[in-house]
């Protein structure tokens, strides 16, 4: 029994250790992709890295130092409104991407054509976001932003993401030009596909079936864990005529990392089907 127990601390200290892992690692992604192709090329693609190209663009505002002011309080916001359950990881996400940017800030652009840099910064913040939330983090920013307005505005969390990146959109437009405004929402487009992409493939909400043999602890530590819901369907098994609940939740993409994980420490043996649900209305996604 002890012996199981160490063989557990051990695995979850190197599931965490490679979860920061992943938050470095995707955080250095996002700062090449930004400082090597969207800041010489003028792109604002949404999030707080798009609010730091417009004030550069502006002011001459170094972005590192752009992107940690406005992270500061944007996330002590999220301890205020939305508590602790961010903790340390979004806290290292949210502080070392600015220092990422600023160690890559003397790079020079590896292309001066605004479109490719659209597109290949697109797909660099996008891999670089997609690994982050592999380690069941996020870079912080006007995430937490859409997510404080999501919980007291009823808005869906993916229309209060996009109301404020086509703010940054629409800010990039009016303070640069039309063709840079709509530049920007090429990179913002690449970017959310390439973050799926890297999850497990396209949707941005996902749907599981879940066959397992202990039901109610994966139905527990969903409900505690990941913060969603579980449906129980009546089923049949076809070959062994045994009846045998099967259990279904919906997640939005960016927990699918964080569900498989919980699943697996459970029960290794489960059987999963994961499937692309387009919309999903109701509580904790789209509203009606």
């Amino acid at each position: 029994m002890k012996k199981r127990n160490r063989n557990k601390v051990r695995s979850t200290k190197r599931d965490t250790i490679l979860d920061y892992l992943y938050i470095i690692v995707g955080s250095v992604f996002v700062a090449i992709a930004f400082n090597v192709f969207l800041l010489p090329n003028e792109v604002a693609s949404g999030g707080v890295s798009g609010i730091s190209t417009i004030l550069n663009g502006v002011f001459d505002w170094r972005p590192s130092l752009v992107q940690l002011a406005f992270n500061i309080p944007l996330f002590i916001s999220g301890l205020v409104f939305l508590g602790f359950q961010f903790g340390l990881k979004t806290a290292v996400g949210s502080f070392f991407l600015p220092f990422a940017v600023f160690l890559t800030e003397s790079w020079q652009p590896w292309t001066e054509d605004p479109l490719l840099g659209a597109l290949f910064g697109g797909i660099g913040v996008g891999m670089g976001l997609g690994v982050v939330f592999r380690g069941k983090a996020s870079t912080g920013g006007t995430d937490l932003a859409a997510q404080i307005i999501h919980k007291y505005s009823g808005f869906g969390l993916g229309t209060c993401v996009a109301m404020i990146d086509g703010l940054i959109v629409l800010s990039a437009a009016v303070v640069f030009d039309i063709e840079r405004g709509l530049y920007a929402l090429i990179g913002l487009y690449v970017t959310s596909k390439t973050i799926d992409l890297v999850q497990i493939g396209f949707g941005r909400s996902k749907m599981l079936y879940i066959i397992t043999n202990r039901q109610e602890e994966i139905s527990q530590a969903i409900f505690e864990e990941v913060d969603r819901g579980v449906t129980k369907l009546s089923a049949q098994g076809g070959y062994t005529d045994h009846e045998r609940p099967i259990l279904m939740c919906v997640i939005d993409q960016t927990e699918f990392s964080k569900l498989k994980n919980v699943i697996r420490k459970i029960d290794p043996n489960a059987f999963v089907i994961v499937s692309d649900a387009a919309e999903v209305l109701g509580e904790g996604f789209k509203r009606a």
